[in-house]
């Protein structure tokens, strides 16, 4: 077992474990400590606790201390400082005439690297602004080309469920999710109709997903040929939820409802989807 503290970078970010090294630290308290990118600013959001040694894959880097008032003052100046940065930034590229967005600036703690987040359709020789951004500076400078989601996550918005995005108010990490997920839920497969403001699937497809998953054990798929009480047919919808579904009958091509339970599946199938639709969704997925 091996004692560690989580820490937090951002409000909404994701949680990194650090040897606590002597120090009791609870929910809430700010912290100084090292990391790759060098000494860093955090939050503590899991306290003193012990976990199994393979949970950890690399050996942990040490918190130095509790953080003082002077260090979340000097907290505030680097936001201040990541402000003009930001415009410096922008007007550079533009005398650069170099098409990216920039979408974040961040400092860290001590100010010996100053990282700049952007968007761009494509790859961008930015070398000559790095240099001149160096000379500006005068500390290390990185650019970090980041996806959408990213993007989303960094500047917020509203989602089409009128709440705050789901990657902006509480998810820590990005979750995996597919066009399998909107299917099994028996979605519209309309682009515009699962995707969220980054234009990506929506989050929210993996919320409810394991309890589709079960639901669909027990049900047909659209398409299927099954046996009713009233002969053969085909299912032309379900609903997983009321565990239903509606069976056009061979017999005398009307459309009866009937439970689960009460049809068996002669044949599977799954619904097909035009080459042209099917490439315009796994878009969704990158």
């Amino acid at each position: 077992m091996v004692e560690i503290v989580g820490v937090r970078f951002k409000k909404v970010g994701k949680t990194y474990y650090f040897a606590p090294n002597g120090i009791s630290l609870k929910v809430g308290d700010n912290v100084i400590v090292e990391t790759a990118r060098g000494v860093e600013f955090g939050e503590i959001v899991i306290e003193n606790r012990e976990i199994p040694d393979e949970a950890i894959t690399t050996p942990l880097k040490p918190v130095v201390c509790k953080a003082t008032e002077a260090d979340c003052k000097q907290v505030e100046e680097n936001k201040k400082k990541e402000k003009k940065a930001f415009e410096i930034f922008v007007e550079k590229a533009s005398k650069h005439k170099l098409d990216m967005k920039l979408v974040d600036v961040e400092y860290t703690f001590d100010g010996s690297k100053i990282s700049f987040f952007f968007t761009a359709d494509g790859r961008i020789d930015f070398r000559e602004l790095v240099k001149e951004l160096a000379s500006t500076f005068r500390t290390r400078i990185e650019l970090r080309q980041i996806g959408v989601r990213d993007e989303a996550k960094t500047l917020g918005g509203i989602g089409i469920c009128g709440r705050e995005l789901c990657c902006k108010g509480f998810l820590g990490e990005f979750i995996p999710v597919s066009i399998k997920m909107a299917k099994e839920q028996n979605l519209s497969l309309n682009p515009t109709k699962i995707s969220g403001a980054c234009g990506r699937l929506m989050c929210c497809l993996k919320y409810e997903q394991e309890a589709y998953e079960d639901l669909g054990k027990k049900m047909p798929r659209n398409g299927a040929i099954v046996q009713t009480p009233d002969g053969k047919g085909t299912v032309i919808n379900i609903n997983l939820i009321r565990q239903t579904a509606d069976v056009r009958l061979e017999s005398n091509d009307n459309i009866k409802q009937y439970n689960g339970q009460d049809v068996k599946v002669l044949k599977n199938t799954d619904a097909k989807i035009d080459k042209e639709t099917l490439n315009e969704l796994k878009g969704l997925e990158d």
